[in-house]
């Protein structure tokens, strides 16, 4: 299995799903990677996983490796 390196911010904008998880603030400013991945377990049952961007399941796939020790809670 490959190992993804998550980033140390995250540009909402730049993923659809994570864009809609942050309806309340600004979706450009950065967020920390660990508040990403803590919104997308928090969120899940709002996420349409079929419509996520192969960039953005890769984010997830690295944010759960490194903030979730590979282990998403959905």
């Amino acid at each position: 299995m490959a190992t993804h390196t998550a980033p140390c911010t995250v540009v909402p904008q730049e993923f659809p799903e994570l864009a809609q998880l942050v309806w309340n603030r600004d979706p450009a400013r950065p967020i920390r990677a660990a508040e990403a991945f803590a919104l997308y377990e928090r969120n899940w049952r709002h996420v349409d996983a079929g419509h996520l961007t192969r960039k953005e399941a890769d984010l997830i796939h690295a944010l759960t490796d490194e903030y979730g020790n590979g282990v998403f809670l959905s």
